[in-house]
């Protein structure tokens, strides 16, 4: 089975297995993220409250932390939920949104970091430099990326996933994910995804929810979420007719999810071969 049938596989085993995935996270981009989890067949459960996040993390299959829009409140209840997902063997996902903007973003990151074994972190290109030490300032205006791409992608990515034992996935014009040694770099997408809130969010939803249907296979899964939010929107922007703009985009991908089949996102897939020859060796 090559890796384009793997991902695919990874894919289709949400909707057999239907995990529930708990999610601490943005409150701009919640109800896209639940429904992008909804489109591919598993459950999301939303929740804030350090109260009840313990509890329900230890009843989910994958537990989602993204602090695109934290408070004083969000360290406490994302640390109790990464407690005791670490505790009970279920993978936890970070999404570090806009994690070198403010120094409040960066301790509440290198606190989760630092105290939780993360499974996935799922970020731009400056997000993960931000998280391998190699922090520029100019790299981001408020929550949004405006590093220059290139072949650093790939490096960075390797460079976080080997400091915190995790697969480092960037995502961007060409997306990158390591486990540390090996590196997938997929080339799907379109350029409208950067102008509708959510896009990023979202595929850290889908990573989340691929790897609670499959927690062995970590690198592939997070291949998985990157690449059914990739397809979907490519073909969302096809799908588009005249005179629709973004609004009607950010409905047509959830729609594109909703029916995306692993046949159709394996025949979609655009991956480096060199890449993909070194993760079958």
């Amino acid at each position: 089975m090559n890796l384009f049938q793997q991902i695919a596989k990874v894919f289709g085993q949400v909707r057999q297995k239907n995990p529930l995935v708990q999610h601490l996270t943005n409150v701009v981009t919640i109800n896209d993220c639940a429904n992008a989890v909804l489109a591919i067949g598993a459950t999301p459960i939303m929740t804030s409250s350090e109260q009840e996040t313990a509890d329900l993390a230890r009843q989910a299959k994958a537990v989602l932390l993204n602090i695109g829009t934290p408070d004083e409140f969000s360290e406490a209840a994302m640390l109790a939920a990464g407690r005791a997902a670490n505790a009970s063997g279920i993978p936890v996902v970070l999404d570090p949104v806009g994690v070198g903007a403010t120094p409040f973003r960066h301790e509440l990151v290198s606190t989760i970091l630092r105290e939780l074994q993360i499974a996935i972190i799922r970020g731009n290109l400056a997000e993960l430099q931000c998280i391998a030490g190699d922090h520029d300032a100019a790299a981001t205006r408020g929550v949004d990326s405006v590093a220059v791409e290139g072949d650093s992608n790939a490096e960075v990515a390797r460079r976080v996933a080997r400091r915190y034992r995790c697969i480092a996935a960037i995502t961007g014009a060409v997306d990158c994910i390591s486990d540390g040694v090996s590196l997938v770099a997929m080339r799907n997408g379109h350029i409208l995804m950067r102008q509708v809130t959510g896009t990023g969010c979202m595929t850290s939803s889908l990573c989340a929810t691929c790897i609670g249907a499959a927690p062995e296979q970590p690198l592939l899964t997070a291949c998985a979420g990157v690449a059914a939010m990739s397809v979907a929107g490519e073909i969302a922007y096809a799908d588009l007719r005249e005179g629709e703009g973004t609004g009607s985009y950010r409905r047509r991908i959830i729609d594109t999810l909703s029916t995306l089949t692993p046949k159709r996102l394996e025949s979609q897939l655009r991956l480096d071969q060199a890449t993909d020859k070194s993760i079958r060796n």
